[in-house]
């Protein structure tokens, strides 16, 4: 199920189709984000999500154990996290990449986070060159 979303920005509305999510998801996501020219890379929408991985260190020690920093947006993030299941129901692009990743070993709350990432990164290029998914 394909859901046209609109989304008002300052100057322009840009369209955007989010593959099978719900409205109110879907427009949680918009809210959120919210001005997309804010962000000069997905990378750092990421970090407004709160999905980036934390590091720690110490002298040589590197953790090879790291988890979400959640710092940023909780609406965001439960939003995505949310979306990113129902994305892999119904579209095969996010659902191969989830199977691999499960297949590569990972726990399965890991691989929605991975998911979530390149959600967040197909998310951020829609917005930014006014496309359709």
């Amino acid at each position: 199920m394909l859901l046209l979303l609109l989304a008002n920005t300052f100057n322009s509305s840009k369209y955007v189709i989010f593959v099978s999510t719900s409205f109110k998801l879907a427009g949680t996501i918009i809210a959120e984000i919210g001005d997309v020219s804010r962000f000069d890379s997905p990378v750092k929408l990421l970090v407004f999500a709160g999905l980036d991985p934390s590091i720690y260190q110490s002298g040589k020690f590197f953790s090879t154990h790291s988890v979400m920093v959640k710092r940023g947006s909780k609406y965001l993030r439960f939003a995505l996290m949310n979306a990113v299941r129902m994305v892999c129901m119904n579209d095969i692009t996010f659902n191969n990449f989830k199977e691999r990743k499960l297949y590569e070993g990972k726990h399965y709350r890991v691989t929605l986070g991975h998911v979530a990432k390149k959600l967040v990164r197909v998310i951020y290029y829609l917005l930014k060159t006014n496309t359709k998914y």
